[in-house]
């Protein structure tokens, strides 16, 4: 039987743990290796096809000794010149001095905490690797300003050999936003305690704001704006819909995280407070599901059924709905309207999921 979790990863224990792997063997023993320092928790990984680049690069010199970092040495190098750019770029494009990049793709380790459909956690990983990615400039292109020798665009974007790999692979933390790390029921509980503050700091304002109606013969109405929208302060963020609809619906008899990623945030941007996340389908059906008007509500209903089939989850197509690309909105309004028609039917909870969410619709 394994023990329970002792304690919950933290950032730097898993960047200790991650620098540990051999890149010979770092996609088999990353899972066994976050196993070892943090025992307890039962990890899964989950590989993402969204290729990026980082904003890192370095120098080499043709034999691959590195010369160091691409934007403090090449601002040097424009000193050197007092900043003529022509007279830099003469001087430097018969160097054979090569740039490198790093290229990587998202992955995400998952565990459960718990039974229901939050208790998990995320830790967010780019898988990496250095790449010699083409010369320091641009030899048959005199650059026109410096930021076209500190930010080139000319290194290549299509897969490079392998025998222009220099290093990696890597796993490191993805901390774009403040994400790298969360334990899903407590960020989802930060996220309504967040709205909830924001919007009763606007309380004295939304009292007295009032929506200004001009009728005929230009006679006016004034509303309170609370009577117009009496729920405002009971407003649920769409993270805490995602995972409410998720275990009230047939979709509960699975994880989450078998099926979705998110991409958390949590930062301030001008003194306010951003807590969210978008998620990421890590299972796609064949094709989009599309609303045109020639489509009825019993070909979407085999639709929906084949789109669960091919994700391997009952009520999949809602939450696909919900993400916004692979099936249209439109496609739960009209499955909605065809229930209260008593036209279709589906299992009575994914039934009162769907009608809840057709009545105050949400998406990412």
């Amino acid at each position: 039987m394994t023990p329970p979790p002792v304690r919950l990863p933290d950032s730097a224990s898993i960047q200790a743990a991650l620098a540990g792997l051999d890149p010979a063997s770092i996609d088999a023993d990353l899972v066994p290796a976050l196993a070892a320092a943090f025992p307890g928790f039962d990890f899964s990984l989950a590989r993402v096809d969204d290729d990026y680049w980082r904003d890192t690069r370095s120098v080499i010199q043709p034999d691959g000794t590195r010369v160091g970092e691409l934007r403090p040495w090449m601002t040097g190098e424009l000193a050197k010149d007092g900043g003529d750019v022509k007279a830099t770029w003469e001087r430097l494009k018969d160097t054979g001095l090569q740039i490198t990049e790093w290229r990587g793709a998202s992955a995400f380790v998952f565990a459960p905490t718990g039974p229901a459909p939050a208790d998990y956690i995320q830790i967010a990983l780019g898988r990496e690797v250095e790449w010699r990615a083409g010369p320091v400039v641009n030899p048959d292109y005199r650059p026109w300003g410096e930021q076209e020798l500190l930010d080139p665009s000319w290194p290549r974007r299509d897969p490079l050999p392998d025998t222009d790999r220099l290093a990696g692979p890597v796993y490191r933390l993805l901390d774009r936003a403040g994400g790298a790390f969360v334990h899903v029921r407590s960020f989802l509980d930060r996220c309504g305690r967040i709205e909830r503050e924001k919007r009763d700091a606007k309380r004295p304002e939304m009292e007295r704001r009032v929506v200004r109606e001009t009728g005929p013969g230009g006679a006016t109405r004034e509303t309170p704006f609370l009577d117009l929208v009496p729920d405002y302060f009971e407003f649920v963020p769409r993270e805490l819909r995602f995972f409410r609809d998720w275990e009230d619906s047939s979709a509960r008899s699975q994880r989450v995280f078998a099926h979705w990623a998110l991409d958390a945030r949590d930062y301030t941007h001008k003194g306010e407070r951003e807590v969210g996340f978008i998620p990421r389908p890590l299972r796609m059906p064949k094709e989009r599901l599309l609303m045109t008007p020639e489509t009825s509500v019993h070909q979407l209903m085999d639709r929906i059924e084949a789109v669960d089939g091919e994700v391997g989850l009952p009520f999949g197509w809602f939450f696909l709905m919900t993400h916004g690309h692979w099936v249209e909105p439109d496609v739960g309004l009209a499955i909605a309207e065809g229930l209260k028609a008593q036209r279709v039917r589906l299992p009575d909870p994914d039934a009162a999921v769907l009608l809840r969410w057709a009545e105050r619709p949400y998406g990412f």
